[in-house]
């Protein structure tokens, strides 16, 4: 019969059993210690990039330091440049190089300076073009639009883009860009992996 305040009589612990259990059950912890540090440091950084929003975007102004000498646009970024910055991808030259493989929204609007209305001969030829320019193997135009008579072009467009790849945009010479920030800019936007 069991004893009154025993519920488990079977269960004897006794000083010795228990000594020889120590050095195994500080064997298993610290073993446990060690796969949680190794395997859950691990883990926890692809979980953590897994839920962290995906923040690569940038919003650029145009950066006209000195007179065109050639269609490419140069963009900035930065407080000097008024609402402009970079997440994740990074400006080299004035180009935009992107850090991260996924499908981007393009988005470009360029003014032309001194323009009128009615337009010129010069305004009816002028081409906004965005493309990849490196790697030249994957070297691309994503957008290309005429101004016409307009004095604005309003480009976007979902398109896939590999990390490494940098951006370039083109105007047509010797037409010069706004510089107004609100009539003048490009960005990018990740929207999927």
């Amino acid at each position: 019969m069991p004893e009154e305040g025993r519920p488990y009589p079977w269960i004897r612990w006794s000083g010795t059993a228990f000594q020889r259990l120590l050095p195994w059950l500080l064997v298993l912890f610290i073993i446990a210690i060690c796969c949680w540090f190794h395997c859950g440091g691990h883990l926890s950084k692809q979980q953590q990039r897994l839920l962290e929003p995906q923040m690569h975007l940038a919003e650029l102004q145009l950066n006209i330091t000195d007179p065109r000498k050639d269609p490419t646009l140069r963009w900035g970024a930065g407080p000097a440049l008024g609402r402009s910055f970079t997440h994740g991808p990074e400006l080299e030259k004035g180009h935009l190089r992107i850090h991260q493989d996924g499908i981007y929204r393009l988005h470009i609007q360029v003014t032309l300076a001194n323009c009128s209305s009615s337009g010129s001969t010069l305004q009816h030829t002028a081409t906004l073009a965005v493309g990849i320019c490196f790697p030249t193997a994957h070297s691309i135009c994503l957008l290309r639009r005429r101004f016409g008579q307009d004095c604005t072009v309003a480009l976007q467009r979902l398109t896939p883009l590999a990390h490494g790849d940098v951006l370039c945009t083109n105007l047509t010479l010797p037409l010069l860009p706004s510089r107004n920030a609100d009539e003048t800019f490009f960005g990018v936007q990740w929207v999927y992996p």
